[in-house]
């Protein structure tokens, strides 16, 4: 079984990531930060390695996509409750981000989600057990 998650994306400005997810109340771990990468601390094993596009284009030899123009990937991150979810998306739009479309509420199961900076959608979710 693995142990942990770490999800590499890269980005433009690795200064202004940080500060957007920041804004949101998240940590980088300084261990595996330096001026090409940051370890954003996401959960007790979820990671995401915010890299720079320079050094992320030395872990493949494809295209990088631009989350603004194509997607590639969609990161769902579970929420405690439906506030949590709403908090995390007026953080996000505070700090830059945007929000792709409105809020989805399928009764046991709540969602919304935002666009970080360099368009890379973060999905985030509550299910209620009870509404199951």
């Amino acid at each position: 079984m693995h142990k942990q998650i770490f999800v590499n994306l890269p980005v433009r400005d690795l200064k202004r990531s940080m500060t957007f997810f920041k804004a949101l109340g998240l940590a980088f771990d300084p261990a595996f930060t330096n001026e090409d990468a940051a370890c954003l601390v996401i959960g007790e094993n979820i990671f995401a390695m915010l890299l720079v596009e320079p050094f992320f284009r030395t872990f493949t030899d494809k295209a990088l996509v631009d989350a603004h123009e194509s997607v590639e990937t969609l990161i769902c991150l579970s929420c405690e409750s439906r506030a949590e979810v709403d908090e995390l998306v007026a953080k996000a739009l505070a700090a830059g981000g945007r929000a792709p479309r409105a809020p989805q509420d399928h009764g046991f199961m709540y969602g919304h989600g935002f666009e970080d900076l360099d368009g890379h959608i973060w999905e985030l979710v509550h299910m209620s057990a009870e509404a199951a």
